[in-house]
């Protein structure tokens, strides 16, 4: 099932200035976008989306735009939404708006697995 996840801000939530989009500028709720084309489960209340973030001193040369550290973020959902597409043409199944509130927690950032190349299967 293809499923377009969006993790936004629920209601006002602290650090609003900063939410903007990196092309315009311009002020977002959204937090965050997946593209889901598993059969694995919608994101439930609790859940909270990874974060990740690329030091310098880890950058692979052959992979040099990839992320290297993960943890939990500081956003927590406390909704979901749900929507079908009317349109067949949308290129997904389900719409998901995931709804968070900042909690911050104390989580620190843990190294990405290594990556595998799936061309060489």
């Amino acid at each position: 099932m293809r499923k377009w996840i969006v993790f936004r801000v629920y209601k006002q939530q602290p650090g609003w200035e900063d939410r903007k989009y990196a092309h315009t500028g311009s002020l977002t709720k959204t937090l965050a976008e997946h593209y889901d084309c598993s059969d694995s489960q919608i994101p439930e209340v609790g859940y909270r989306p990874p974060e990740f973030i690329k030091p310098e001193q880890f950058v692979d040369p052959g992979y040099p735009e990839a992320k290297t550290h993960y943890r939990s973020s500081d956003w927590e959902v406390v909704s979901v939404e749900t929507y079908s597409p009317d349109a067949t043409d949308t290129g997904f199944d389900m719409i998901v708006i995931c709804h968070c509130k900042y909690s911050p927690i104390d989580s620190g950032f843990e190294l990405m697995p290594e990556r595998s190349d799936s061309s060489k299967f």
